[in-house]
């Protein structure tokens, strides 16, 4: 989180993790296509030939409170290939929280293990912990053949400790449910420690109900966050 006093600007980092070809630049793609007006800036991206995202996609997106406190969101990808540990760490540093993005077929669950293990570490070589980090899980590629069943994430998620989401980012669904899901852990662990609202009478709830709105959800929170399955963990003990 980096706070401007002078311009009243608050920049919150929040970073999509995954395995390689998990869906992790389509929710960005879902999100800006879904987000309306001046609250989106630019998507850049850059790919290789094969179409995999290479370093990292930057999403901005802004917003202002009442309250007169401007918040600008800035959303990553990180590369889900193995050769680009190093890239990973990076784009991870100064992270306010972060989606992991998993594949839903069977066959891609120790992919999805393995990378889930590689954010843990990246976040250790910073020195946090796991656990310390505001984390959600977005279980994507529902429609594809040999996907896990709703019913066996919801059992498995029922022992964890992060919300746990689905989706099909290529339709754009639960795309913003999972977002706003991860925006609202961020915001309370940044209240829990910097006390925004009181400093700057800055409405967290009513903020996040905005941005849910900007990007097409008029429901009250309580209801985005009801969408949620459970809560899980995919690379054992932290």
């Amino acid at each position: 989180m980096q706070l401007d006093f002078a311009t009243r600007e608050l920049t919150i980092k929040l970073v999509y993790y995954g395995p390689a070809l998990s869906g992790k630049t389509t929710n960005l793609q879902a999100l800006h296509e879904a987000a309306v007006g001046d609250s989106k800036g630019r998507l850049m991206t850059l790919d290789t030939k094969d179409d995999r995202t290479l370093f990292f996609d930057l999403l901005p997106l802004n917003f202002k409170d009442v309250s007169g406190l401007s918040v600008r969101l800035k959303v990553f990808t990180v590369p889900g290939q193995v050769i680009h540990s190093a890239t990973r760490r990076l784009v991870v540093q100064g992270a306010d929280g972060v989606a992991f993005i998993a594949d839903s077929r069977e066959s891609e669950t120790d992919t999805n293990a393995e990378a889930f293990v590689d954010l843990r570490d990246n976040l250790k070589a910073q020195g946090i912990a796991l656990e310390n980090m505001p984390l959600v899980i977005q279980f994507n590629k529902r429609d594809m053949p040999g996907a896990r069943s709703e019913s066996e994430i919801a059992s498995d998620a029922a022992g964890g400790r992060e919300p746990v989401y689905l989706a099909v980012a290529t339709k754009g669904q639960g795309v913003v449910e999972c977002f706003i899901g991860l925006l609202h852990l961020t915001w309370q662990s940044i209240e829990k420690q910097h006390g925004l609202g009181k400093k700057f009478g800055f409405d967290g709830e009513g903020f996040i109900e905005n941005v849910a709105e900007k990007l097409g959800r008029h429901e009250a929170l309580d209801r985005i966050l009801a969408c949620r399955v459970g809560q899980a963990r995919l690379g054992g003990k932290s």
